[in-house]
């Protein structure tokens, strides 16, 4: 019997998966946040390098990035981390800038605007920091009071228990079209909204004199600001890592299904107790 379920075929039906706030959200974040890596880049190309504590000890930098010369005369690229020193020429250190080799921590392509320019990038970098940051707050706040968001993204009780379930299926490239996030994608968006770009906006303001007048504790909160700098820095490859995990997910999980979900709303969900849906109607089911 078991075996006649699971080879039957499904019927589907298209939800409302996510609102308008959340997909507006999703997109301007996604034009603020490339904004802020690119330009980001930018700025700590005036000084590659990071430090822990309340100044900045340059002999001793935690990670730095530059050119240097190598035995045989030959400039190089090198990242450098707690000493230990990582060639990466053409890429990081000494890369092209229309057509010619020139020393710089991040190549012209990966920074906003392209050529060594600190005070547009910093431009760019607090204008989209200030959307991004505001957008944040009244998401936060709305991903608690929403009842649908809540539900979404929440963890709710027993959930726990299928982490080890949701592994394995990941793992083996299962991606059942469900009407809720499973256990893995909770934890993570969870992780993502209220710790990792809470923590980004916070170091930021670190590194804002205004800031530092208005709110001291806040510097002292990280042990200094070059250490809220290095912590910034390290949660922004952090998200760089989970997006490109993001993107890599989406694609195998069903590209133009997660695409519809986060333009229009409406995703489809596989269910095999329910009649299939007309084609181009929804169902009046609304997840946030």
């Amino acid at each position: 019997m078991a075996k006649d379920l699971d080879s039957a075929p499904r019927a589907s039906r298209v939800i409302r998966r996510h609102g308008w706030a959340s997909r507006a959200w999703h997109w301007i974040n996604a034009v603020c946040l490339l904004v802020l890596l690119m330009s980001g880049l930018q700025i700590f190309n005036a000084h590659p390098a990071l430090y822990w504590g309340h100044d900045s000890t340059f002999g001793h930098p935690f990670l730095s990035i530059g050119a240097r010369h190598d035995a045989s005369g030959d400039p190089m690229g090198y990242v450098n981390i707690e000493g230990l020193q990582i060639p990466t020429t053409g890429v990081l250190g000494w890369s092209s800038v229309d057509g010619r080799m020139q020393a710089r921590a991040f190549p012209a392509w990966a920074t906003l605007p392209g050529p060594q320019w600190l005070s547009l990038g910093r431009q760019w970098h607090f204008t989209a920091a200030w959307v991004f940051g505001v957008l944040l707050v009244f998401y936060l706040i709305y991903s608690v009071i929403s009842r649908r968001r809540r539900r979404l993204i929440g963890v709710h009780r027993g959930e726990m228990s299928q982490f080890g379930h949701a592994v394995v299926e990941h793992a083996k490239f299962r991606f059942p079209r469900v009407r809720d996030y499973n256990i893995i994608q909770k934890l993570t968006y969870l992780l993502v909204l209220f710790g990792l770009l809470p923590l980004m906006v916070l170091t930021g303001l670190t590194m804002s004199p205004t800031m530092d007048a208005a709110w001291p504790w806040l510097t002292y909160l990280f042990g200094g600001r070059q250490s809220a700098r290095t912590i910034h820095f390290i949660c922004a490859f952090s998200l760089v890592g989970f997006f490109l995990i993001h993107l890599a997910l989406v694609l195998v999980s069903g590209v133009v299904n997660n695409m519809r979900a986060m333009i229009t709303g409406g995703y489809k969900v596989d269910e095999p107790d329910a009649p299939a849906t007309a084609p181009g109607r929804e169902e009046p089911d609304h997840v946030e």
